[in-house]
């Protein structure tokens, strides 16, 4: 509203008057604003930069408040782009804490609707409840400390509400205390009185309550306290008893001990004793051993030298049986020259027969025929089968490499067929999980065509192959989706065969293809004639199907003559649409159908976007596959026709290599005839070779013979002094065994009087044994004996808690003497204390203890309770005092409003009052200011609510 403006306000009341939209809730908004208050506050907007003139980036406020000594001049300055606010006082930078401690100090409460009451938040005054409308008014026109005492007296109210819902009376036996008596407590008696006077009203509920189950608790203990007691006097007394029962056993095995040391030193004596009567016995055993044990060696010495001497007894006769085995070598060796020399005599007389033969054969064989012109006629018969085997191995080599081309390409239109197929596999599963109906139909129809008269096509969706997959989302928008998985027949007769099926309850959609074929129908124009739009093909040149279904979409869609076009076509659409005249166009995202209208002959056109393709996405080329196919069934003729050639190349071969065979058999045969002449000449030559050197290695038997006699004269001269030694030895061997019996006969005789010694040392040992035994016997039980002694002891002084050094003290003495003095008095003593102690059931230490923590438990709740009185008692007090300080200035101060508030009301001949409004007068929270008014003569005073009054009477309230 405005560029520049200042007010200056004047003494009491002032008023702005203006018609609307002059700017009085813009200064009134200023106001607001400048004193830090928030926009929610004035009702018209939630940004400080909404309230800045509109085309301007910036605003400013400035408020000058009257202040002893000086005034306050507060300036705001608000930036629109983004929202926010600079703070000056008096002219210097300050911060939005600061503006808010100086107005707060002049108790300027632009949040408080009874001081601050724009336009827009007349409605939320009247909203206001009496309560609130109370703490708004000390907060606004009454003394600092009002609105304190009255959140005072809420707290103190809140407290002493707390300690009276707590509180009840108890009734304390027939006068104002209670007697708590303690009786016979660990053993010994004692009677304690605590009195509790307490007045019979205001006491904390809960904690009287559990004073007095307590005090029934305590009641309850007592017994169980002395049983508890006297069970104590029995585990005392059977501890006792377990303490001196292991000191009896300790004595019991120390006397043992004692009584087997003495046994044990008397048979030591006795040992000592026999010992030295056996003593000469032995010396005489040990000497008899010695003289035994020499002359075993001496029989060992001799038995070593008659092994020598026969170790050297059998060498000498192995060297005699080796003389032997030379001699029979040396005849040996004789005996192989004369049969070498007869050999040699059979090699020349048979080679002699055999260069006769061959000279035979020589003088009977006729001159070499001329065999070379047969030779020639072979060699040129060869050369020739030679030249045609080449000329067919090559042959054979370039089918069998285009065999191998045709068998890869064949491969390669097989995989290629393969894809194809399972395209088309795809495009089946995709059917079957979308329509299994559809799908189970279409398998029984692959298995009944022969029922049909005519050709019967599967369901579009597979008999639509897309030029390119990019243009499915055009087919499959433009094609219905029951069409796309529709049967399409050219007979009514087959449609109606086929929707019968067998009785089979299947939902399928069939149609039948026009009788006049539609599936050459030319478009309206040619697609040349639509370029300059942007359309570059018609719907049917972008795919491929059958011709009962290109006749039946063109019967059907018009797919013959609806245009697929580009983003071209959309950006120009408009221009399209009214120069073309057609009906159904396609851009590249969307779809268009124009209708002309029948009443204002205005085309009216209407856009859908095209859908994803689901069934067309994966087309199989047909043209494609039609070839490849085309291209299998020539490959395969191809192929056996190669494979004939072959078979006939192969035979042909075989046929050379027969006559080839043929062919080096004759030409050996000739090469051998005229070599065999001048063979038998040098095998001659080399027979006679080998019979000069046989000639020439005669032997000489005679010489031979003498040698050997020379050689086996020499052997038996050795031989002959090998027997003289051996004599010698057998002698040597003789003596030393005469010698080594009579060792033996000796050693025999030592042996029977070593045994004899020995019997009568054992049978003088058996006693010395015997006792040997019973020391050792004693000696163990001794050691036994002492280590239970230990033992014992050692367990005596755990149980009654001694160290190993520390004598049994006085007391325990003293207590032991009282006690029964042998292990099965104890025993029997325990068990009937033991027996005793079982009667005490259900008794613990916790008895006692929770007995003395009950008794603590009765004092500070006691004290508890006498705290919680004196605190209420102060709360009252404070509650009183506050009271009185708040309420009079309250009640004043409603008295002064509602005097003026009625003189108003009066002026204008209503009715009007404000009155403190007081449900309970100790409940402060519910404290509030209500006013009632009345501007009608004939209704009653009603309270001031935002339903009751119309808006105006709300204002002027």
């Amino acid at each position: 509203t405005y560029d520049v403006c200042e007010v200056h306000p004047g003494p009491n009341l002032n008023m702005i008057v203006g018609a609307n939209g002059t700017g009085k809730s813009s200064i009134v908004c200023a106001i607001c604003l400048g004193l830090a208050g928030k926009p929610s506050f004035t009702g018209r907007g939630d940004k400080v930069g909404l309230f800045v003139k509109q085309g301007c980036l910036k605003g400013l406020v400035e408020i000058e408040l009257s202040k002893t000594p000086d005034n306050i001049i507060i300036t705001r300055e608000i930036q629109v782009l983004n929202n926010t606010s600079a703070w000056f006082i008096n002219r210097k930078p300050a911060t939005l804490k600061t503006v808010e401690e100086q107005i707060a100090a002049l108790n300027i409460q632009v949040d408080n609707l009874c001081q601050f009451l724009p336009q827009d938040k007349v409605g939320e005054f009247a909203k206001l409840s009496k309560i609130e409308l109370l703490e708004a008014t000390e907060k606004s026109i009454g003394p600092p400390e009002m609105y304190q005492f009255h959140c005072e007296l809420k707290n103190f109210r809140e407290k002493e509400r707390e300690l009276e819902v707590n509180m009840h009376s108890i009734e304390i036996e027939s006068s104002d205390y209670r007697e708590i008596s303690i009786i016979k407590c660990n053993m010994r008696s004692y009677r304690i009185r605590r009195w509790y006077l307490f007045p019979k009203s205001n006491l904390c509920r809960d904690k009287a309550n559990s004073l007095e189950k307590m005090r029934q608790r305590i009641e309850r203990y007592k017994q169980d306290v002395e049983r508890y007691h006297e069970r104590k006097r029995h585990l005392d007394l059977i501890e006792m008893l377990e303490r001196k029962r292991p000191w009896v056993e300790y004595e019991n095995v120390r006397q043992q001990h004692e009584e087997v040391k003495q046994s044990r030193d008397q048979a030591k004596e006795e040992l000592k004793s026999l010992k030295e009567l056996q003593s000469p016995v032995t010396k005489k055993i040990q000497e008899t051993e010695e003289y035994f044990k020499s002359l075993d060696a001496k029989i060992r010495d001799k038995a070593a030298e008659i092994k020598d001497t026969s170790q050297k007894c059998k060498q000498k006769q192995e060297a005699l049986e080796m003389k032997d085995k030379q001699i029979e070598e040396i005849h040996q060796a004789l005996r192989m020259k004369k049969d070498e020399e007869m050999d040699r005599q059979r090699k020349i007389h048979n080679t002699h027969k055999l260069i006769e033969d061959w000279k035979n054969e020589l003088n009977t064989m006729e001159d070499s025929e001329n065999l070379q012109p047969q030779t020639d006629a072979v060699n040129s018969e060869l050369k020739k089968l030679q030249e045609e085997r080449a000329n067919i191995d090559s042959d054979i080599s370039d089918i069998t490499a285009e065999k191998l081309n045709q068998e890869r390409e064949k491969k390669r239109i097989i995989d290629r067929l393969g894809q194809l197929n399972n395209i088309m596999n795809m495009k089946e599963e995709n059917l079957k999980g979308r329509f299994r109906d559809t799908h189970s139909a279409l398998m029984w129809l692959r298995k009944n065509k022969d029922k049909f008269k005519k050709k019967v096509c599967e369901p579009m969706m597979l008999e639509i192959n897309m030029k390119d997959n990019r243009h499915a989302k055009y087919v499959e928008n433009h094609i219905s989706a029951n069409d796309m998985r529709a049967f399409v027949f050219e007979s009514q007769e087959d449609m109606e065969m086929f929707l019968m099926r067998d009785h089979q309850k299947l939902r399928v959609n069939a149609v039948c293809a026009p009788a006049e074929s539609c599936a050459e129908s030319l478009p309206s124009r040619p697609i040349e004639e639509l370029h300059r739009y942007g359309f570059f093909s018609y719907l049917r040149e972008l795919f491929d199907a059958p011709h009962p279904v290109m006749s039946y979409l063109c019967s059907q869609y018009r797919v013959h003559d609806v245009p697929v076009g580009t983003e071209k076509t959309r950006n120009m659409i408009e221009r399209v649409i009214q120069e073309t005249k057609l009906k159904q166009i396609y851009t590249a995202e969307e779809r268009y159908v124009i209708k002309v209208s029948a009443y204002t002959n205005l085309m009216l056109s209407t856009n859908t976007s095209l859908k994803v393709a689901q069934f067309l996405s994966s087309s199989v080329d047909t043209d494609e596959r039609r070839q490849l196919e085309n291209q299998q069934q020539d490959i395969n003729n191809t192929l056996k026709s190669l494979d004939m050639r072959l078979t006939t190349l192969f035979e042909r071969q075989k046929h050379l290599e027969r006559r080839d065979n043929e062919l080096r058999q004759q030409k050996k045969e000739l090469v051998e005839r005229g070599n065999r002449r001048r063979q038998l000449e040098s095998k001659i030559g080399v027979k006679y070779d080998s019979l000069k050197q046989l000639e020439q290695d005669a032997i000489n038997l005679e010489k031979e013979s003498q040698q050997a006699n020379v050689k086996i004269k020499e052997i038996n001269t050795q031989k002959a002094r090998l027997v003289t030694e051996l004599m010698h030895l057998i002698k040597n061997c003789i003596s030393l065994n005469v010698l080594k019996a009579d060792l033996v006969l000796q050693s025999t005789t030592v042996a029977a009087e070593k045994s004899r010694l020995e019997s009568e040392y054992k049978a003088a040992s058996v006693q010395l044994r015997a006792a040997e035994q019973r020391f050792r016997d004693l000696d163990d039980r001794k050691r036994v004996l002492t280590e239970n002694c230990k033992e014992l002891l050692k367990k005596a002084r755990q149980v009654c808690k001694l160290s190993p050094d520390q004598q049994l003290p006085k007391e325990f003495q003293t207590a032991f003497q009282a006690l029964p003095t042998t292990l099965e008095e104890i025993d029997a003593f325990l068990n009937e204390e033991k027996t005793r102690v079982s009667c005490f059931t259900g008794l613990n230490a916790s008895v006692v203890e929770e007995y003395n923590k009950q008794t603590q438990e009765i004092q500070q709740l006691t004290e508890y309770l006498e705290e919680k009185k004196n605190e209420l008692e102060n709360y009252k007090q404070n509650i009183s005092q506050v009271k009185e300080r708040w309420l009079n200035p309250l009640k004043k101060l409603i008295e002064q409003i509602n005097e003026k508030f009625s003189n108003f009301f009066s002026s204008m001949q209503c009715v009007g009052e404000v009155d403190l409004h007081v449900e309970n007068e100790e409940e402060y929270d519910k404290y509030g200011i209500r006013i009632r008014v009345k501007f009608h003569s004939s209704t009653e005073l009603h309270e001031l609510t935002p339903y009751h009054q119309s808006g105006g009477e709300k204002s002027v309230s």
